[in-house]
């Protein structure tokens, strides 16, 4: 539900968090790789723009890490910063909200309205913290086919995300292949490297060694959390999402708020401040929990492992596929993006790869370029003018 009333052009204005109760009629539960089973499941979610008559126009986008359901417009009225895909949801956008509706939830495993480690156990009553179940990206997507169904749609135009949404988007095309017609797979990967293990490795020891840690068990009212953990966790990894050339290009060396070295262990430069602030503000809206769940259904995602496997997983591919990465991304390489476009070509899958240059990183996927934007829309036209004049080799 949204507005545009009193919002700048291009905005899709004042828009409201939904919640549904997913697998609550006591019969059915959201089945999960690891074996366990989880009912009621509460959904978080934002939706932009018209759903067509024929349900045709629909787009689930999935969010990363620390993504939340809230991917554009605002809250309210004076709500100083938008979704934060806003620059690319709403009216002449690539996900143009005057063609498309546009979708995105919370992630299973979140803390932003979608159950996870901070919500209640039904079975206690008390916060599940590490009672809650082991999740994986599949399990992700598996909730979120949950959610379209209850929308009523039958068949989504396109599935698109970044980073983390990324690995969920290729899920969606391997599991549900007559539920989508396009994947859209932006500065991500088909397994993470050794490299991208050992980083969420450490961040998660950085948050399980606070004081404050106990066990996951942090809940309640002057309860003290694992603040210096889960910062020292944001901060490691916000490392990890610029480039070396962006971090130089917006600080350098330059010191922060002083004109001479302190000769001591001050936060002498504007770099050092940047990161302290970054980790200090992630704490007030993100849960360590999460974080450690999450970054753990990452490490886990390998929809590839052998060659057999390959071919069993790609043979009932039929969405187009979007590839896009960023030559500065060290996170994701570009060399991720295309062993995945090489698996699928191998396939005879209809795939299309594009590298955008940026000096930002991994981030790049969530600022405005114009190339990067374009190929987007370009590329969501497309296929919106194919359901609307369907071809005998449409998929």
């Amino acid at each position: 539900m949204n507005t545009a009333e009193s919002s700048p052009p291009g905005s899709v204005g004042i828009v409201q968090t939904r919640y549904v109760e997913l697998f609550s009629d006591g019969r059915s539960t959201l089945r999960l790789d690891c074996g366990a089973t989880l009912a009621p499941v509460r959904v978080a979610f934002e939706t932009y723009g018209t759903l067509n008559a024929d349900k045709s126009n629909a787009i689930l986008i999935c969010h990363a890490l620390s993504g939340t359901a809230h991917a554009a417009g605002r809250h309210h009225a004076d709500d100083r910063k938008p979704g934060w895909w806003d620059n690319f949801i709403g009216p002449g956008k690539p996900f143009d909200t005057e063609r498309f509706f546009v979708i995105c939830s919370n992630n299973l495993g979140g803390c932003d309205g979608t159950t996870g480690p901070s919500s209640l156990d039904p079975t206690t009553g008390k916060p599940f913290g590490l009672r809650f179940p082991m999740i994986t990206i599949a399990d992700m997507a598996r909730l979120q086919k949950g959610l379209i169904d209850h929308l009523g749609i039958p068949r989504l135009l396109a599935v698109a995300g970044g980073s983390m949404g990324g690995m969920i988007a290729l899920q969606w095309a391997l599991d549900y292949p007559n539920a989508l017609r396009a994947c859209v797979i932006i500065a991500s990967t088909p397994r993470l490297s050794a490299q991208n293990i050992a980083f969420n490795a450490v961040a998660r020891q950085a948050i399980m060694v606070d004081p404050n840690f106990n066990g996951g068990d942090y809940y309640g009212e002057n309860v003290p959390r694992p603040v210096n953990g889960l910062a020292l966790a944001r901060m490691v990894a916000h490392i990890t999402y610029l480039s070396e050339k962006g971090l130089h290009e917006k600080f350098g060396r330059q010191l922060q708020d002083r004109r001479e070295l302190s000769f001591g262990f001050e936060r002498d430069f504007a770099v050092e401040s940047y990161l302290h602030y970054q980790g200090s503000s992630f704490v007030n809206k993100f849960d360590a929990n999460t974080y450690l769940y999450i970054t753990k259904a990452m490490d886990y995602f390998d929809p590839f492992p052998d060659p057999e496997t390959t071919a069993k997983q790609l043979h009932k591919v039929a969405a187009r596929m979007l590839v896009i990465s960023f030559d500065t991304d060290w996170r994701f390489d570009t060399s991720r993006s295309k062993e995945l476009v090489k698996m699928l070509n191998w396939h005879q899958k209809n795939v299309t790869f594009e590298q955008f240059r940026s000096i930002h990183g991994h981030d790049a996927f969530l600022l405005d370029d114009p190339l990067y934007m374009e190929s987007l829309t370009s590329f969501l036209k497309r296929m919106h003018m194919e359901t609307r004049h369907p071809t005998q080799s449409d998929p």
